[in-house]
């Protein structure tokens, strides 16, 4: 261990890559929150049924492929760099919202559904003002999973030009130096615990927002 190349890898290499990284992180994140919450809702509906158990069969083998090979099969099409790392950590992202926000919005009882129907609300309505606030627990606990996968694979982004924390471990492995090794691993552990505490306080406090505590806790268990 040299004292010397942890300062350097401290002061010149982590402030860009960790800069790039959380760019990495929160552009994948943000498309696979959007992506997944509409393909779960479409997914959800009585009429494509059919359709959804497909869709969920595909992207449940998609999300067995390992990270590295995913990136590996997109380089001949997306070439090196942010695109194909981008592809990668969305589609490991987007499946645990996607569950969720289909389990969310399944869970709603189908007589309140109607109750809303017979009061005269559009299905727009019902699904902005009662299905998807239900479905909020389960919609948050996909997205905590989510950025753990993120940021994780994140780390791939080194391998293949994108830039990162991934660097650092990437150029350890191949100069030997165990100091970037351990900088980069490290960083990325503490960004994944970073990220989780602030997503469970932001879904407590969306919780007793749309129930209250007690009813928001009984809901999410």
């Amino acid at each position: 261990m040299s004292v010397h190349r942890a300062i350097n890898a401290l002061t010149k290499l982590v402030p860009i890559n960790l800069a790039i990284h959380m760019g990495l992180v929160f552009t994948s994140l943000f498309l696979a929150i959007i992506i997944g919450i509409s393909l779960g809702v479409l997914l959800s509906r009585q009429k494509l049924k059919i359709v959804s158990n497909i869709v969920l069969q595909m992207l449940n083998v998609l999300q067995t492929i390992p990270p590295f090979a995913f990136v590996a099969i997109s380089l001949p099409l997306l070439g090196f760099g942010y695109k194909p790392t981008i592809i990668v950590l969305v589609c490991q992202g987007v499946l645990p919202i996607i569950k969720g926000t289909m389990v969310g919005i399944l869970q709603v009882n189908s007589k309140t559904r109607e109750a809303a129907k017979g009061l005269g609300m559009t299905n727009f309505e019902i699904l902005k003002e009662l299905e998807l606030p239900m479905s909020m627990p389960y919609i948050l606990s996909g997205v905590k999973m989510s950025s753990t996968y993120v940021v994780s694979v994140a780390t791939l982004a080194g391998f293949v030009g994108a830039g990162g924390l991934g660097t650092l471990i990437s150029s350890g492995i191949a100069m030997l130096y165990p100091e970037y090794l351990l900088i980069g691993a490290s960083l990325c552990a503490i960004i994944a615990l970073v990220m989780n505490f602030i997503l469970d306080k932001i879904e407590k406090k969306i919780l007793f927002m749309e129930f209250g505590d007690a009813k928001g806790l009984q809901c999410k268990n």
